[in-house]
């Protein structure tokens, strides 16, 4: 069986207005994201990484080009639909975990399913924090958390409302090596056992090879596609 494609865009590009005038941070960019995939976003800094990243997860606009999300049409959605997609379908980690100070862990991974109106929010983030390792740290407040801790209490924030589609920006950009080794495993666990497509930035080479496909960026521009497996170790230029 063929798998679904989960991302595919066409022509897709970002240009903001400043004091200069118009600067085009993405050149126009397409590619396909199968279902169960997982994909790094490398590059240098400065290279567009995270906006790309950013107009995958619906979190801003594209200036031009098409985005299709699970076969939806996000490019032509207002940012009420794209937040509803995003609900529906994709999950975001952020490398400075972005956890709500005064809510405890159990509470802050209960709070996306409860803005969904799941009846089972705490057995879900109860059930979560245990394929974590983290039910023990249940009543903890973030800062009462290691920085893995607080990493893995996003992930399973991120997780709780099973989405297709799991955005990390970063993941283990502020994790020592064991906490990052514990956070890559978790994170292509979670990316296999529940057949969640991972799309992740990363300047982490190791992290990066650990992903079936690398999207390698520079200036804006998608420069090449490199397949990770075995069977396709030659990189394909794009353009």
């Amino acid at each position: 069986m063929t798998p679904t494609t989960m991302i595919k865009t066409n022509g897709i590009s970002k240009t903001v207005t400043t004091t200069q005038g118009q600067l085009q941070i993405l050149k126009p960019i397409s590619f396909e994201v199968k279902a169960g995939e997982s994909v790094a976003i490398v590059g240098a800094s400065g290279s567009g990484k995270s906006t790309l990243l950013s107009l995958l997860a619906g979190l801003d606009e594209v200036s031009d080009g098409e985005i299709f999300i699970d076969g939806q049409a996000m490019h032509n959605m207002d940012e009420e639909q794209r937040a509803q997609l995003r609900g529906a379908k994709v999950g975001f980690i952020f490398q400075s975990f972005m956890l709500v100070q005064s809510l405890t862990a159990l509470e802050n991974i209960m709070l996306p399913a409860e803005i969904a109106g799941h009846d089972d929010a705490k057995k879900r983030a109860l059930d979560i924090l245990k394929q974590v390792g983290l039910d023990h740290r249940a009543s903890h407040y973030p800062n009462q958390l290691s920085g893995g801790e607080q990493q893995r209490v996003a992930i399973a924030r991120a997780f709780i409302s099973q989405p297709k589609i799991l955005f990390a920006d970063e993941p283990t950009g502020n994790l020592d090596a064991a906490n990052s080794d514990k956070i890559e495993k978790l994170l292509f666990e979670l990316n296999q056992n529940s057949n969640t497509t991972l799309v992740l930035v990363t300047h982490d080479p190791v992290l990066a090879g650990k992903c079936q496909r690398q999207l390698h960026m520079q200036a804006g521009e998608l420069t090449e596609v490199f397949a990770n497996t075995t069977t396709e170790q030659a990189a394909q230029k794009v353009g």
